[in-house]
């Protein structure tokens, strides 16, 4: 039985503050490189997205009286820049797949069936 996997892709935003052409292409190569590694492992890639930047996000804490901020105001280096949801036969599986991925670090989160 196949497990769906959330790839959460954190990378330090200031590289690609001034990115060239030629690097942003080599990137987009290393990610389509990583899709097709996917396939390759028999595993189904259910597509992903890159993000903007976390200079445009906004953020809604929520209560009796919720707050809309500017930014996601993380205290980190390493930014949420985008994501896959990968189907794979397990944990292990998702783990060898992520080690391959182009990013700085990646989280690796279960998704939890609802039964819809």
């Amino acid at each position: 039985m196949t497990e769906r996997y959330l790839f959460i892709l954190f990378d330090d935003e200031s590289t690609w503050v001034d990115a060239t052409q030629a690097e942003w292409d080599a990137m987009m190569a290393a990610h389509d490189r990583f899709s097709r590694a996917i396939k390759a492992a028999g595993a189904i890639d259910h597509g992903g997205e890159a993000l903007q930047p976390t200079t445009t996000a906004t953020t809604v804490r929520t209560g009796p009286e919720p707050v809309v901020t500017d930014g996601p105001f993380v205290e980190t280096k390493e930014a949420f820049g985008g994501y896959y949801v990968i189907e794979c036969d397990g944990l292990d599986a998702a783990l060898a797949l992520a080690k391959q991925a182009p990013s700085q670090v990646v989280e690796v989160r279960p998704i939890l069936d609802v039964g819809t």
